[in-house]
């Protein structure tokens, strides 16, 4: 799964790493559907996107209830820095270093193992499994599984492997929007870039702009959120950052455009229009002041703030999550994120508030960053905290789906 490269932007992978989990599903007794978000809804001109944005279902359907088991494909592009080929898996010890390993192709092979275990010996379970493979969660215009929940084919209730391998229950997260900005000036012989009327220097409306959005981003950081932070931690708040900036072609040249992405994260109390006209005004007044130039932005990727995800199979799954890691119940706290999901768009399109979490996530990871990995222990004890979950003779006092009192 490492070897294919759906690294996000650009998503080209997505069909290949389709075909792969395809056939390692089909042995399993799996159906599967490929369902590809239309180009209408997620392609910006200038944006970071391209390719076909297919997004895989499998299921296997016996007439129990259906628990959705997610998972995004995309990894976020290799940064600088690494010592290994990020795109092949390294063992050293128990680590399984590669881009993904963690966030979240692991998670896939955890649930792989499981259902194989399950196969294996025989396990009668309490629900239909529906693997969701879905694109575009590294900060894209138009996620897979918002698409799946606005055309109404997601079912039962959903794990989302976008998390943590701690003892954690989940209290929701921040939204975030990626805002491309494109500086336009007009080229000329760098000689002749300082004599009056001849050229202008996108760089130099840059330049102002940089400026005021480092006085915003302090601004913004100042605005705590009562989403709780995680144990020790201070309180989560609002961020701004120039997550990409390129420009110019050579030394000889002034530069005709600057183009940079702008990441803002925002809290649940934050409105997503008010967050954007402020930014939007900040350029606005910043490239004002420097003549000739003009500046165009485009929302280029949108995940909205996922809600309190609590609900009645939360219990269960915490306890499966205990049995696999083995945390004692009083271990489990709970905490949200300023990392955004794309199920704030679930939510918002079904209705459903309840949203389960785990994951191979852990502070130590380097996840997003240069030596990325996770372990075996991690994803034996994530496999089994599935395989009980799923199991039907795992706590059937607490499963609400045997026990309609507990709904």
């Amino acid at each position: 799964m490492i070897a294919v490269d759906t690294s996000f932007p650009p998503g080209l992978g997505y069909d290949d790493f389709a075909g792969l989990m395809e056939e390692l599903v089909a042995p399993l007794g799996f159906v599967a559907e490929r369902v590809t978000v239309p180009e209408a809804l997620w392609q910006v001109p200038h944006g970071p996107a391209a390719g076909p944005r297919t997004n895989l279902i499998a299921r296997r359907a016996s007439g129990r209830p259906v628990c959705g088991l997610y998972f995004h494909v995309d990894t976020v592009p290799a940064a600088a820095g690494w010592k290994t080929d990020p795109l092949r898996m390294e063992r050293e010890g128990e680590c399984l270093i590669g881009l993904g390993a963690a966030d979240m192709k692991g998670c896939v092979a955890a649930v792989l193992l499981a259902l194989r275990a399950a196969e294996a010996c025989s396990v009668p379970l309490a629900y239909d499994p529906m693997l969701l493979l879905c694109t575009d969660e590294e900060g894209g215009l138009y996620p897979g599984i918002r698409y799946l929940a606005e055309q109404g084919r997601l079912e039962g209730h959903i794990v989302n492997f976008n998390g943590s391998a701690e003892a954690r229950i989940w209290a929701g997260c921040f939204g975030l929007f990626n805002l491309l900005v494109r500086i336009h000036g007009e080229a000329v012989h760098a000689g002749e870039g300082n004599r009056r009327g001849l050229g202008h220097n996108a760089m130099d409306g840059a330049l102002p702009l940089l400026n005021a959005l480092a006085a915003l981003k302090a601004r913004i950081a100042s605005r705590a959120s009562a989403l709780p932070p995680p144990p020790g931690k201070p309180p989560l708040t609002g961020q701004l950052n120039v997550a990409t900036i390129k420009g110019g072609t050579s030394g000889g040249q002034v530069p005709a455009l600057v183009e940079m992405t702008l990441n803002r994260r925002y809290a649940p109390e934050e409105s997503f229009e008010a967050a954007l006209a402020e930014i939007e005004e900040t350029i606005r007044r910043a490239v004002a002041s420097v003549p000739g130039l003009n500046v165009e932005t485009a929302l280029v990727g949108h995940l909205a703030p996922t809600d309190d995800p609590g609900g009645p199979h939360w219990p269960r799954w915490q306890a499966a999550v205990g049995s696999g890691f083995g945390y004692a119940p009083e271990d489990f706290r709970r905490w949200g994120a300023a990392s955004a999901s794309d199920f704030g768009w679930v939510q918002r399109a079904t209705g459903h508030r309840e949203v389960l979490l785990g994951g191979l996530g852990r502070p130590s990871r380097n996840i997003h960053a240069p030596g990325e990995h996770t372990t075996s222990g991690d994803i034996v004890s994530l496999a089994q905290a599935v395989l009980n979950y799923l199991a039907a003779d795992f706590r059937p006092d607490i499963n609400p789906d045997l026990s309609p009192s507990l709904s």
